[in-house]
């Protein structure tokens, strides 16, 4: 039994490292409206990303007003301590790390508009795709 369990250790120590090795996937959900808890989840998402990590954010209900050409204020004034909005570090993270952003599948149908109406590159989400990268072995979920 001795030799099993001693078996079984170091079959983990070995495991392990590699495990912590392999690239994670961000999935962050974002649905709230305070523009303090939008940027937070694009502070974290993009301190992720700056680890190594690789992202996707879905935006659903109003948070998807940030992804919105005409966005309001809220999603683009500048908060303390750096002056940052949801909606600009979301577009820097699309622009320089390939961050995919997309709207929950609902929410076009749901303001009775198009894809027209968001920012360049942000697509609505197809609910299949969104589920299989939520699923995946990889992957961890943000939500706010």
């Amino acid at each position: 039994m001795k030799k099993f369990l001693s078996a079984c250790a170091l079959s983990m120590t070995v495991a392990l490292p590699a495990m912590a090795d392999a690239p994670r996937h961000l999935v962050t959900v974002l649905t709230a409206p305070e523009p303090q808890t939008q940027l937070m989840a694009m502070v974290l998402t993009m301190n992720a990303v700056q680890q190594g990590a690789t992202a996707q954010i879905l935006l659903c209900g109003p948070a998807g007003d940030i992804a919105l050409n005409e966005a309001p204020a809220s999603a683009t004034a500048g908060q303390p301590p750096r002056d940052a909005s949801p909606q600009g570090l979301m577009r820097m993270m699309m622009d320089k790390h390939n961050v995919k952003v997309e709207v929950c599948a609902i929410y076009l149908p749901g303001k009775g508009a198009d894809a027209a109406i968001l920012l360049d590159g942000v697509t609505p989400a197809a609910p299949d795709a969104a589920a299989t990268a939520i699923l995946a072995d990889d992957s961890v979920v943000l939500s706010f």
